[in-house]
């Protein structure tokens, strides 16, 4: 029996990469030249396409595919999918939830603590010998801070279970309560960040968050509070972001995603109170092999005929 072909839109670590070969067609279609030529040889015999969050399957992709059955998606955000097209096709979408939450939860209070305990500018002061003239200038503690999370799903959660160690207040907004939950609830963003010292962004993406924390968030933050996203680069007005920077309306930004990632805008490079990572959230050994299996597991599930774990469509 034929293996099935799986068109790839971009590379996965090779420890997923190898059980895959072993078990499937692959198309890498990242690896071509002639992307375009490579499609017209490849798409016709694709009966999965397996992606990334940020790479996502565009309709016209779908439609270069005339037997299609499945999208498998390495990552928990299918923004970049377009999941109308998949219904309407009757093509199955998976993701990659729950086996990434605590690593991104962990990596924004690494995110907060970095920036108010000036852990970049510790490291840079320690190293240019900076210190034997004088001490670092006092950063500013978490402790007695409130703490806005926008996005109350299942990251979001997970970060209000670490703020309570810390000794904050949280507070959070989402499109309806969350149920038990005894933390103050605000039904709109801006209302979150009149509230909060520290904004945390653990939305999902798409259209309906687009550019949803913008310019009226940023002026109800305030001049001396905190910005940091771990959700979506397209949640965020980049435009009204930068501007908040620039004129101090905030006191600072971390950003672990960007409206066109990995190509951001370099007026971001010129700040000293914004710290820059590469969407690395997720980024550890343990998360991405789960991720991977995930993503592998689904799709075996799918050609035997058996539930998918994690469907979305």
């Amino acid at each position: 029996m034929s293996k099935p072909t799986v068109l790839m839109t971009g590379a996965y670590p090779q420890w997923d990469l190898q059980p895959m070969e072993r078990d499937y067609d692959l198309r890498k279609l990242w690896l071509a030249a002639d992307k375009d030529g490579f499609l017209e040889q490849a798409a016709p015999k694709a009966r999965a396409i397996a992606t990334r969050g940020e790479l996502g399957a565009s309709a016209a992709l779908m439609d270069k595919c005339p037997k299609l059955e499945i999208i498998a998606c390495y990552g928990v955000g299918v923004d970049a999918i377009d999941l109308a097209k998949a219904r309407a096709r009757g093509v199955r979408v998976t993701n990659t939830p729950d086996v990434l939450t605590e690593d991104v939860a962990d990596f924004a209070f690494a995110l907060m603590l970095a920036h108010l305990r000036k852990v970049v500018d510790g490291d840079a002061y320690a190293r240019s010998g900076a210190w034997a003239a004088a001490n670092l200038p006092l950063g500013t503690s978490l402790r007695g801070k409130t703490l806005g999370i926008f996005g109350f799903g299942r990251i979001g959660r997970a970060i209000a279970r670490r703020a309570e160690g810390f000794g904050v207040t949280i507070a959070y907004c989402d499109v309806t309560r969350s149920a038990g939950s005894a933390f103050a609830y605000y039904d709109n963003p801006v209302a979150l960040a009149s509230a909060s010292d520290i904004f945390v962004a653990a939305v999902a993406g798409g259209e309906a968050t687009r550019n949803v924390v913008n310019a009226g968030v940023f002026e109800a933050l305030g001049p001396s509070g905190l910005f940091v996203n771990v959700s979506r680069g397209s949640v965020v007005d980049e435009p009204a972001l930068i501007d908040a920077i620039a004129k101090k309306r905030i006191g600072g930004a971390c950003l672990d995603v960007f409206w066109n990632e990995p190509n951001i805008d370099r007026r971001f490079l010129e700040f000293d109170n914004v710290i820059l990572q590469p969407h690395q959230s997720s980024g550890t050994v343990e998360t991405r092999q789960a991720m991977g299996k995930l993503v592998r597991d689904n799709l075996e599930a799918h050609f035997a005929g058996r539930p998918l774990l994690t469907p979305v469509v």
